[in-house]
């Protein structure tokens, strides 16, 4: 007797302002209050340390810390609790925007090496219960309920609620989780009930829970796509699944417009990928406006340093270095443009990506108004191989190298 495969029943799990939330375990006191994570270790920070360097952590007074409002600089917000989320502040936002924003939040700096421990606690915590996860940065994985036992109950929840519990119990921290047929609907749930929240969809509510939502809940539907939907009268995700295929292609191009229509009914088929050796390490972000590169020089530096900080982080985490250094753009058309370098060395150093990425700018149009900005880094290879052959005097390029310092001007355009 052949019986049915059980439904598919994907998750996708988000900590709760990650970075944010790590640093009120350290400083509880802060519970409650708007506060700005961003910027690097500065002398305020350092002074207050000092100050108080006899007392615990949780018992430095609240007025002790420093205030956004008392911060100069072109630093930028890494994360921000939901407090000060309530200003408007958000990341990869600059820090003297967000002060005009809230002048009374409490700015602590970034600590990498913290969260990023916190972030294989909690995922070591997932794939005890769940082994089928994909990482997808620190703060947010995607794990395959199907087969798992509980992960059938009640759409998910029963297991939901169990990873939920067992993080909270092993970190102190909150997550919330979506639990749906597929990623793309999952990661549209996990956003349901934050912070702290489960949500599930079952294929039966996609005209209920889905079809209401405005197109920008859509992953990959960013704030121009959107401002063009609506001129074109389709402001939910229900009126955009009832727009014919052609109509989408013709007017959003035959890839995307085909990708919106099978997005709009909630139809995706990526698997989740477990422990696959990465291509390459990338972080990009689509703006609110459209950026011009010299009009808004200071915001896109602003951006772009925050990018190249969190690629590097990313490849730490993961423990590679790279050394094809590459951008993306894309124009106000929607057109999209890449450009990359190869090194002669490996690296994951911040600075460096910047600097080699800022090389790459110099060799597109930077005179039209620009949608998105991406940084990446390819040609990976685990840091302790990459330290293991240096050492050994190997040559690492593998083909003609292109040396930071061949005596041209270095440094980007912003």
């Amino acid at each position: 007797m052949s019986t049915s495969p059980p439904n598919r029943r994907i998750a996708h799990l988000d900590m709760d302002a990650f970075y944010a939330s790590v640093e009120l375990l350290r400083y509880p006191q802060l519970k409650g209050l708007p506060v700005v994570i961003g910027g690097s270790r500065r002398r305020p920070d350092d002074a207050l340390l000092q100050q108080y360097a006899e007392v615990p952590l949780s018992e430095i007074p609240v007025e002790a810390f420093p205030l956004l409002k008392d911060y100069t600089g072109r630093g930028v917000i890494t994360t921000a609790t939901y407090p000060a989320r309530q200003f408007g502040v958000g990341s990869a936002m600059g820090l003297m925007k967000a002060a005009k924003l809230c002048p009374q939040a409490i700015l602590l700096p970034v600590d990498f090496d913290e969260y990023r421990q916190y972030s294989r606690r909690f995922k070591a915590v997932i794939t005890e219960i769940a082994p089928l996860m994909e990482d997808r940065g620190v703060d947010e994985v995607y794990i395959d309920f199907t087969n798992v036992p509980g992960g059938q109950r009640e759409g998910g929840r029963t297991l939901a609620r169990l990873i939920q519990k067992s993080i909270l119990e092993a970190t102190g921290l909150t997550c919330s989780i979506g639990v749906a047929p597929n990623k793309l609907l999952a990661k549209m749930a996990s956003e349901f009930n934050k912070p702290n929240g489960i949500s599930i969809v079952l294929p039966d509510d996609l005209q209920t829970l889905i079809w209401p939502l405005p197109c920008r809940k859509i992953n990959g539907v960013g704030p121009k796509t959107d401002a063009k939907l609506q001129t074109h009268g389709i402001h939910t995700i229900g009126e955009l699944a009832a727009r014919e295929p052609a109509w989408l292609v013709e007017h959003f191009g035959k890839s995307y417009g085909a990708w919106l229509f099978e997005a709009a009914w909630g139809r995706d088929e990526r698997p989740v990928v477990t422990e696959s050796e990465p291509v390459s390490v990338s972080r990009e972000t689509t703006f609110e406006r459209d950026l011009h590169a010299v009009r808004d020089k200071a915001e896109l530096g602003k951006v772009f340093t925050w990018l190249c900080e969190r690629v590097a982080a990313d490849l730490q985490r993961k423990g590679y270095v790279g050394k094809t250094i590459g951008i993306k753009l894309r124009y106000d058309d929607f057109k999209s443009v890449t450009r990359d370098q190869t090194l002669d060395h490996y690296t994951g150093d911040a600075k460096a990506i910047r600097q080699a990425a800022g090389q790459c700018l110099k060799r597109v149009d930077l005179s039209r108004r620009l949608r998105l900005l991406g940084v990446r880094v390819g040609s990976l290879l685990r840091a302790d191989e990459a330290d293991a052959l240096q050492k050994q005097g190997a040559d690492l390029a593998g083909h003609a190298p292109v040396a930071m310092n061949s005596g041209a001007k270095t440094g980007s355009l912003f």
